[in-house]
């Protein structure tokens, strides 16, 4: 048996080109899930989920057929598993993004599972084809498995938190375009029209407050969490919030808790839940969410005993 490292180090510039390379080809997998799940709202049915090996989509529908695509960081496989029993595998190696796409879409049309993707990597500064893209070559098995347990880890700690909120709630969805896991509360109410691409207008079509993990990108490079509101309230920015390494990123427009922070605390879990409970009630009450209707303050008492007993 493996011995797991808990709350592992994973510095940007150790990790990045893996980082790269497996962005691009979550987004090949994302894409075949674009083109075949259901439109669940805010793209849920397209986002992975975390499993006890790795990172999977849904459970995808063809024909009479269901299929599921994991990315597997234990073996280092990607594998497709079928509803009539079948099983094929590709291995995690260090190969091109183009390499990576054209044995993936074989495999597929071999266990016939045809499908068509655009094939034009999103949410990137510069659009790549994925299926010419060279560039991106880059696997360091040891470095997938740290950022998969640490995003593991992480969604524990998410679900466990959105438990005091009985409003509408997302899943701990991982989203392949942003790389990136997120938790998202809802107010109920509309939110002003957004300008933007068809899925962002969606997401963002009602009030949210919203909590997530990347592993560095954007102006903040090193791995941090997240805290958000659509729309921002007017005192958002200047509010205190929890734990102190916490600092709201003007450029960005989010709060900000850097990993480093997190996993050297002597509990990580307290200090990623204090981030979420206090940029929640400040965003709550500072947009005057109907808190009383939303809110179920025991179980927030409950699920921090619950932490502190595994501490």
């Amino acid at each position: 048996m493996t011995k797991i490292e808990p709350w592992p180090a994973l510095p940007y510039d150790a990790w990045k080109d893996t980082y790269a390379t497996l962005h691009m080809w979550m987004q090949v997998v994302g894409k075949v899930a674009l083109a075949l799940a259901p439109p669940v709202n805010h793209s849920w049915g397209v986002a992975f989920h975390i499993t006890p090996r790795g990172l999977s989509t849904h459970s995808l529908p063809h024909d009479r057929r269901s299929f599921t695509m994991e990315f597997d960081f234990i073996d280092h496989r990607l594998v497709v598993r079928t509803s009539d029993g079948e099983e094929r595998a590709l291995k995690l190696e260090p190969r091109t993004v183009a390499d990576f796409y054209g044995e993936m879409m074989a495999l597929l049309n071999e266990m016939r599972l045809e499908v068509k993707i655009w094939p034009v990597a999103v949410e990137i500064p510069t659009p790549i084809r994925l299926d010419t893209d060279v560039d991106h070559h880059s696997y360091d098995p040891a470095f997938a498995t740290k950022a998969w347990r640490i995003f593991a880890d992480i969604e524990r700690v998410f679900t466990d938190a959105r438990c005091s909120f009985v409003g509408k709630c997302s899943p701990a969805n991982f989203f392949w375009g942003s790389f990136d896991l997120a938790v998202t509360r809802f107010s109920g109410r509309l939110a002003p029209p957004r300008e933007g691409p068809a899925f962002m207008r969606e997401a963002y079509s009602h009030e949210v407050i919203s909590h997530g993990f990347w592993p560095g990108s954007g102006p903040v490079l090193e791995p941090s969490f997240y805290a958000y509101a659509v729309p921002e309230p007017a005192g958002f920015k200047e509010a205190q919030v929890r734990p102190r390494a916490a600092y709201y990123h003007r450029e960005m427009g989010e709060f900000i808790l850097p990993y480093e922070a997190v996993r050297t605390a002597a509990s990580p879990e307290q200090e990623i839940l204090a981030f979420i409970e206090s940029t929640y009630e400040r965003g709550a009450t500072l947009a005057k969410w109907d808190r009383a209707v939303l809110d179920r303050a025991s179980a927030t008492a409950g699920q921090s005993a619950r932490h502190a007993g595994a501490t």
